[in-house]
């Protein structure tokens, strides 16, 4: 016999990608934002301390620096994730995590409806779940389009309407969601996805204020939180 084909009306769970699939140990962040300050030093012509602080301030404003420099700098995005997000060396940064999978296969899909929901370009995206040997574990994803304009990324409204969208879903109550962006976190728990979880992990400071009702340290806790998507034990 065939496996049970899933429900069409099932809750659907957004996942974030990066720092959220894979830890910031991996130091992918790190060579993130070497590559993001050199992008701004070069096209900008601004001294290195200028543009780290000109970065810095448009991933708090917008939680994405793209976002400040394509509206306030007419930089290109497409060029930006060629020369940013396209240069990641993720070949040497990033490898499947066997935990990070058990987690994952943990979910039950008759029950819940896998769904990836990055602020990256699709190329970016579809690169890091191919090498964290995770891409069959969702049935589709959410991405900023950066040749969209302007730019509609987390946590504008636009950018959880696309994802409701095209996750065929719009009952909030039914909607869970992790990242680790304190942003994100905080405008999806208060356009309603009471079923947010911000994602903060033991070496990151605790925020001063709770972006969400849930808040874990490890992506394993949320089998915890939400036993009822789980599958159950033979």
């Amino acid at each position: 016999m065939g496996s049970i084909p899933p429900r069409d009306d099932r809750p659907v769970f957004f996942f974030d990608i990066d720092n959220c699939l894979y830890a910031k140990s991996t130091k992918v962040h790190d060579h993130m934002a070497r590559l993001i300050n050199e992008f701004t030093i070069k096209h900008l012509s601004l001294s290195p301390e200028d543009g780290y602080a000109l970065h810095r301030k448009y991933y708090k404003d917008y939680g994405l620096a793209i976002e400040g420099l394509s509206r306030h700098h007419k930089i290109d995005p497409l060029v930006f994730n060629r020369e940013v997000d396209d240069a990641l060396p993720l070949d040497d940064l990033l490898k499947p995590d066997p935990e990070v999978r058990k987690v994952l296969e943990s979910f039950d899909k008759t029950k819940v409806k896998m769904w990836l929901f990055t602020n990256a370009h699709i190329t970016h995206g579809q690169r890091v779940v191919r090498l964290l040997g995770v891409e069959d574990l969702f049935e589709g994803i959410t991405y900023c389009d950066y040749a969209q304009k302007p730019l509609v990324p987390k946590p504008l409204p636009a950018m959880f309407e696309k994802a409701e969208k095209e996750a065929s879903t719009k009952d909030y109550d039914n909607i869970y969601f992790v990242d680790d962006s304190w942003l994100n976190c905080r405008d999806a728990y208060k356009r309603g996805w009471k079923n947010t979880v911000h994602l903060v992990e033991p070496q990151v400071p605790d925020p001063e204020e709770k972006a969400c009702e849930h808040q874990i340290s490890r992506l394993g806790q949320l089998l915890e939180l939400f036993p009822q998507l789980i599958k159950a034990r033979s």
